[in-house]
């Protein structure tokens, strides 16, 4: 089957899949398939594990070739990341063309490949089961931050009802219920969109498959363009796949309270041209950054490191002293580069002589510094 670029929707009930179409640019729904009753995403049951392992790996088995694959789930932890990493891997794909996320980061990189003029201000979706409607809102955090015209951007679970209506008119219509149902809905949609200005409106979910909500719709689509749909994360989990193959330089970034709100850059020079590159970018996540490459210098004293947080709009500089390291000729100093995390707070980066060929062997200087970041406590939720 064509299509190396992979997004899947993986829930308790249900696993979907999209693929990315080259020539019609945007993700083709595969198929949806139900779980089997032996398979869950219980953490703690090794049996439930391996079950759902050979369970992806069946549905792999159509694809050939897979360049990138991302897994979005309703809500994700370290373990189930790592979990479904480690499953992904069974299967025969690398660690680094594997990614996990959430439902949240999934609107977003869907939102991110539609027009934008249903993104301009805020985007909001519906998710509705049979017990329970929530309301999600993509906007923007801030532009024209730092030294490029970065545009931040989060997914905020807004407002939650449970609604005992709903149970029953699914899958079976009941008129009265039904009728409740709208009008307990039409006014949750009013409490979101209050003081707000929504410039698209999408509904997904099993809850939302019977037109029981007349009145709703009205509200919903006031002024505004509304979606209805059940592929928008696996599409999403595909636009994500396909954004870390392309790597937009300037895309929005994606920011949530699992994400790093620090940005750890060295300044380096690039055919010819002064530039400050990331060792640790902002948006990505802490578990997630641990890094190594090689640089080369020219013979200097110290190197600079420049700690930029966005939760408190001020830069850091750190000097590490490159003391006991040889005097060699201009950029044949050849350093490895590490960069480790501990924690979400804290990460050390060493220096390693690597030596210059067979011109300069290598010594056993090495300097490591330790950093303090400010973590990803929610503070994104002050970039307005």
């Amino acid at each position: 089957m064509p299509g190396s670029i992979i997004g899947y929707d993986l829930n308790e009930r249900y696993c979907q899949i999209s693929f990315y179409d080259e020539e019609l640019q945007e993700p083709q729904t595969v198929e949806t398939v139900t779980l089997p009753e032996n398979v869950s995403f219980s953490l703690e049951n090794n049996e439930a594990i391996r079950s759902l392992a050979k369970f992806v790996e069946k549905t792999l088995e159509k694809f050939t070739d897979i360049q990138q694959i991302v897994f979005t789930v309703p809500r994700l932890s370290v373990d189930m990341g790592k979990m479904l990493k480690g499953i992904g891997q069974r299967a025969g794909i690398p660690k680094s063309s594997i990614y996990v996320q959430d439902y949240k980061e999934s609107f977003c990189n869907y939102m991110l490949y539609q027009p934008k003029e249903l993104w301009q201000y805020e985007a909001a979706l519906f998710h509705c089961d049979r017990h329970e409607v929530k309301a999600f809102m993509l906007r923007k955090l801030r532009t024209g931050y730092g030294k490029g015209q970065t545009t931040f951007i989060t997914v905020d679970e807004v407002a939650q009802a449970q609604m005992e209506e709903l149970s029953a008119v699914y899958p079976v219509l009941n008129v009265d219920r039904a009728r409740e149902a709208d009008v307990q809905f039409r006014q949750f949609v009013q409490g979101v969109f209050e003081k707000k200005l929504v410039s698209s409106v999408f509904l997904v979910g099993e809850g939302f498959e019977n037109s029981w909500y007349p009145q709703s719709l009205k509200v919903l689509c006031n002024g505004r363009r509304a979606f209805l749909g059940n592929n928008l994360y696996s599409k999403g989990a595909c636009y994500t796949a396909h954004r870390r193959i392309v790597d937009y330089k300037d895309a929005p970034i994606y920011l949530d309270e699992t994400k790093l709100m620090d940005q750890i850059c060295l300044k380096l020079r690039v055919q010819g041209v002064d530039k400050w590159y990331p060792l640790v970018s902002w948006g990505k996540r802490w578990y997630e950054s641990d890094s190594q490459c090689e640089i080369l210098l020219e013979n200097a004293d110290d190197i600079e490191i420049h700690i930029e947080s966005l939760a408190g709009n001020d830069m850091k500089v750190i000097e590490v002293s490159l003391d006991g390291l040889p005097k060699r000729k201009n950029y044949t100093l050849r350093l490895q580069v590490k960069t480790l995390f501990i924690d979400e707070k804290r990460c050390k980066i060493s220096f390693k002589d690597l030596g210059f060929g067979d011109f300069f062997p290598a010594t056993d200087f090495y300097v490591e510094q330790e950093i303090l970041l400010g973590g990803s406590n929610g503070q994104y939720n002050s970039l307005s």
